[in-house]
């Protein structure tokens, strides 16, 4: 896709999203910092500081699971004391997104019963990382698997938008996974899906991991419907190795973002306090 393509594209979707805000919707700092944890925590988080819980699709959602099984896991989540804002870890390594053996069909069954699901819970967003899912194998053509995973894209917006289900796709740094590595490819996908269920996410670690800028992040931030965060070396929540975010956090806060920002990694619920202190001092 051409530059000028690129950022009109990003300009339009800026302004679709500005015009659906409520004028008193409050910016990011110091409101809507949460932790991925299981909604199980939510007690122990709220004390903490956290305004929501991030639990997970596999874990909480089970959409591979009969109704029986889900009801359990509907009623602690519904028990939480913070609302269980998103979930991650979307797909099993063994539904396929790109290559010879894609399994999209199955795919778009498997999220249907998790946005649905998704909806009874209350959770508003669903990241699609899913490494294992959606890495190239060897010899498969990028240019074929951007095809593949738009296609899916554009068949999975329509399915979220129903149930209030924003889906987020997650780049991953590339120890991690082959395909879609940082904000600008992700961005990339979400323009070319061009539906307003089907957003970005910029999780700080990865970038930081990938060798990406606050500038990257200024430039897709039109695009973004959710962040994750942790610090470079050890994935350690912020403020345990003194990581300076700021140019991140100040770049979401130039653009505007008015979305949800979640610790994911390596952290004690001691740490929390610190690390939320750490997030709205270095965003400021």
């Amino acid at each position: 896709m051409e530059r000028r393509t690129f950022m009109a594209s990003l300009g339009g979707l800026a302004l679709a999203a500005g015009r659906g805000r409520a004028a008193a919707e409050p910016p990011l700092f110091p409101a809507r910092l949460g932790v991925c944890a299981g909604c199980g925590q939510g007690a122990a988080l709220q004390a903490a500081g956290a305004a929501y819980v991030e639990d997970g699709v596999q874990r909480l959602l089970v959409p591979d699971k009969p109704d029986e099984v889900f009801a359990p896991l509907l009623a602690a989540a519904q028990a939480c004391p913070l609302p269980v804002a998103a979930c991650n870890g979307f797909l099993p390594g063994s539904l396929r997104v790109t290559g010879p053996e894609a399994r999209p069909d199955d795919i778009l069954k498997y999220a249907a019963v998790a946005f649905a699901r998704a909806a009874q819970v209350g959770v508003q967003v669903i990241v699609f990382g899913s490494g294992g899912a959606r890495k190239l194998p060897e010899g498969f053509a990028k240019e074929a698997a951007d095809q593949q995973f738009v296609a899916l894209l554009k068949q999975m917006g329509p399915l979220a938008a129903p149930h209030g289900v924003t889906v987020v796709i997650e780049p991953l740094r590339r120890q991690e996974c082959n395909y879609v590595n940082t904000v600008r490819e992700g961005a990339a996908i979400a323009t070319a899906v061009a539906h307003p269920n089907i957003r970005l996410l910029a999780d700080l670690y990865h970038m930081l991991q990938n060798g990406e800028t606050a500038d990257d992040l200024a430039t897709v931030a039109p695009l973004l419907a959710h962040t994750h965060v942790a610090e470079k070396a050890n994935r350690t929540a912020p403020g345990v190795a003194g990581d300076d975010l700021g140019p991140f956090l100040k770049a979401l806060r130039t653009a505007g973002y008015r979305g949800r920002m979640s610790i994911e990694g390596k952290w004690s619920l001691d740490q929390l306090p610190r690390a939320f202190e750490v997030l709205r001092t270095q965003g400021a």
